[in-house]
């Protein structure tokens, strides 16, 4: 059995992006494992993306009512018409009102809702068309109206989504089409139900290998886009946007947000004495060795050149210094000739220091780190009256 589970994993990891990591895997499964920018972009191109689902089904969903007038009795079309209106009303609605934040609590949201009302379409308008007596025509008509969760199953395909997010939105419209088909039980085709049923659930496997696929891809193209390739810690493009999310949140739950800025004493003599690419192993060890201490909510951003940022949310500044202090003693590395590796560090802290955004507090942890540096470096900085402490 372990075999045979050891193949399928290996065939259907060979059907990913071969820059995606082991480690990445089970970040398909489940949104639980996804970091914050990963979420952030992802979160904006879902909602993106049900934008021009909803356009699409806003234009489409009033006109195939010419052909409704062409078929069907008066007193049928007319609901239908009514029916296709409030329809293309609400896609049209959630077409302008919806805007990406960023938020994947918002973009699951627009999922919802997107799905929610073709869903609430298709199971009235298979009661209206149930309850009235069609001929050979308008019953050919009305087989069209059975296509619709055949449409939306497919439609998933075009969403990064995870498998547990995926079997989720499949239940729903697998639940809708079963409950299409109790509203007419007593004039149902069976076989036609079933055969129907079934390729509902081939077209939701297929459309869960392709979501998942999109998703490996977006994970490996943000890994790429948001890591320094150097350090393999958080660029600084990316970190700008990690301090600004961070700041937001800490605002929002009123809690600490602590930032240090670390500057690595001496750097330029490891690159004139023994060459850049030593100075980029220095580098490399420095981020690896550091990230390993770090907790799973802390982020390391390299700023430029030896400048790193660690932000560390829900810490106070002693709770920061202490942290900083026991990483130091631990050692940050050594230098190529086998001295210990030293930084000039900069503190400050949302709450402690008032600051009223996050470059304020930036544009504090730097010119502490400058105070560290003129005090004889290997230095933490707390405030701008040079109390400093020295490991």
């Amino acid at each position: 059995m372990s075999k045979i589970l050891g193949f399928l994993s290996q065939r259907l990891t060979s059907l990913l992006p071969d820059e995606l990591k082991t480690g990445e895997l089970w970040q398909l499964l489940s949104p639980r494992q996804h970091p914050l920018l990963l979420s952030q972009r992802r979160a904006t191109m879902i909602v993106n993306r049900v934008r021009l689902f909803a356009m699409l089904f806003a234009v489409l969903t009033p006109l195939w009512g010419i052909i409704d007038i062409m078929v069907f009795s008066s007193e049928l079309w007319i609901k239908l018409a009514i029916l296709r209106l409030l329809t293309s009303v609400a896609f049209a609605a959630l077409l302008l009102l919806y805007r990406p934040t960023g938020s994947l609590l918002d973009a699951y949201r627009a999922m919802a809702i997107l799905f929610i009302i073709p869903t609430l379409f298709y199971i009235a308008s298979h009661s209206l068309l149930s309850g009235h007596q069609l001929n050979n025509l308008s019953a050919a008509v009305a087989t069209g109206y059975a296509f619709l969760p055949f449409v939306l199953m497919a439609g998933l395909a075009i969403f990064p989504l995870s498998l547990a997010e995926n079997a989720l939105l499949v239940s729903v419209l697998l639940v809708a089409q079963g409950l299409a088909g109790y509203l007419s039980w007593s004039t149902l085709n069976w076989p036609s139900f079933a055969g129907g049923f079934w390729l509902l659930i081939l077209i939701a496997g297929v459309t869960a290998l392709a979501s998942v696929s999109q998703l490996a891809f977006m994970i490996t193209l943000v890994r790429q886009a948001i890591h320094d390739p150097l350090t393999g810690v958080f660029s600084r493009r990316s970190g700008e946007e990690i301090l600004s999310m961070q700041w937001s949140a800490a605002q929002r739950n009123e809690s600490h947000l602590a930032l240090a800025f670390i500057d690595l004493d001496h750097f330029k003599n490891i690159n004139d004495n023994f060459g850049h690419e030593a100075g980029d192993k220095v580098l490399r060890n420095f981020a690896t060795h550091l990230s390993k201490t770090l907790r799973g909510s802390d982020s390391l951003l390299r700023w430029g050149g030896e400048e790193f940022l660690l932000l560390m949310p829900n810490t106070s500044l002693e709770e920061a210094r202490f942290a900083l202090d026991r990483m130091q003693s631990n050692g940050l590395g050594l230098r190529p000739d086998g001295q210990p590796l030293t930084a000039s560090i900069g503190l400050s802290e949302r709450t402690h220091d008032k600051s009223q955004s996050y470059q304020q507090m930036l544009e504090l942890a730097d010119k502490r780190m400058y105070l560290a540096k003129q005090a004889g470096r290997d230095q933490i900085c707390t405030d701008d009256e040079l109390n400093l402490h020295h490991v």
